[in-house]
């Protein structure tokens, strides 16, 4: 690592540095959707990338998610690599046909001649006292889809890496990025060598109980656990980075250490990404586990006002009482 490979960085500005590199390595790389040319999109991810690297690279799209996936579909068939932005998580759904029917599948339908190099951006989460369809977290519906890769950086330097990893891979990436975390600043060496895009990580070492997470909990449960130290109690930390594939096994080597696991997540916690990982660890570690592994989520309800996310969103005090809750058997 050199000092002038470092960078200190914005989460969303690390995702631009990151789509500007790939502009400039690959001309196949374009970057589609609604508002990401002129105005650099809502949250500016996308800011002055049109301006370098003109209309026909970085293309401001109708306001037609179902057009812009089936456009990156036909693009990628002959030969590109599309960047797709959804401007929000709510506006997903009109696209998830041709998601889940055409990009999910034509890999396995064409036998495996055919390539899907697609990246599917989606600022997700709330956090941010948006309007109705503005906060959403709809990971499982994808993660559940075979054929479809599911990220979630919680990191400036994971955002610029794993974009980079995503833009580079032939099966199509669904990559959410944790909105409300867009302007949280980290380190990006851009010289590093990053490790496998579905690899989890170990954010901090404990001994008494795992705590893991992805995308904007990550930070969280990192609080969780330094209260907890203060109480004298040990938390591992496991980013997961990945919903699908899991990387079960960095989960498995934390829990045999630990023999508790607490499974964090925005999205709700009914049939949540977290229903599956609990599952698989209670088969895994079965008899490492001194006690049930313990879910922390939204509520199965619709998202609320913004007055009354706060109240919806899980925070510390519900993950440290999941801690509570599973040291207490």
């Amino acid at each position: 690592m050199s000092v002038q490979s470092v960078q200190k960085l914005p989460l969303a500005k690390a995702i631009n540095e990151s789509l500007r590199k790939a502009l400039e390595t690959d001309p196949k790389v374009l970057i589609m959707g609604e508002d990401v040319g002129k105005l650099g999109g809502v949250f500016r991810v996308t800011d002055g990338l049109q301006k370098d690297f003109g209309e026909e690279r970085v293309i401001d799209t109708p306001l037609a998610e179902s057009g812009i996936v089936g456009t990156a579909i036909g693009l990628a068939l002959r030969g590109y690599r599309p960047v797709v932005e959804i401007q929000f998580d709510g506006f997903v759904f009109p696209a998830y046909d041709q998601i889940v029917t055409q990009l999910a599948k034509m890999h396995a339908r064409s036998l495996g001649t055919i390539k899907m190099p697609v990246v599917i951006r989606i600022p997700y989460g709330g956090g941010i006292g948006a309007v109705e369809h503005h906060s959403e977290s709809p990971e499982a519906l994808f993660a559940h889809v075979a054929g479809l890769k599911v990220v979630s950086p919680s990191s400036s330097s994971d955002a610029y890496w794993m974009m980079q990893q995503a833009i580079r891979s032939d099966d199509p990436v669904i990559f959410f990025e944790p909105k409300r975390r867009y302007w949280d600043k980290g380190e990006v060496d851009v010289e590093a060598v990053p490790g496998p895009l579905h690899t989890a990580r170990v954010v901090r070492e404990g001994t008494d109980l795992t705590l893991a997470a992805y995308g904007p909990m990550v930070k969280v449960c990192v609080e969780a656990a330094a209260a907890a130290a203060e109480e004298g109690k040990s938390l591992e930390v496991l980013d997961l980075r990945s919903m699908s594939p899991i990387d079960f096994d960095t989960v498995q080597t934390s829990v045999e250490k630990t023999g508790r696991l607490v499974v964090v997540h925005e999205a709700p916690v009914f049939y949540g990404s977290g229903a599956e990982i609990a599952a698989r660890m209670t088969e895994r570690c079965f008899y490492h586990l001194e006690a049930p592994v313990l879910r922390v989520g939204g509520f199965h309800a619709p998202y609320p006002p913004a007055r009354l996310e706060e109240e919806y969103l899980p925070g510390l005090d519900r993950v440290l009482d999941a801690v509570d809750r599973s040291l207490a058997y």
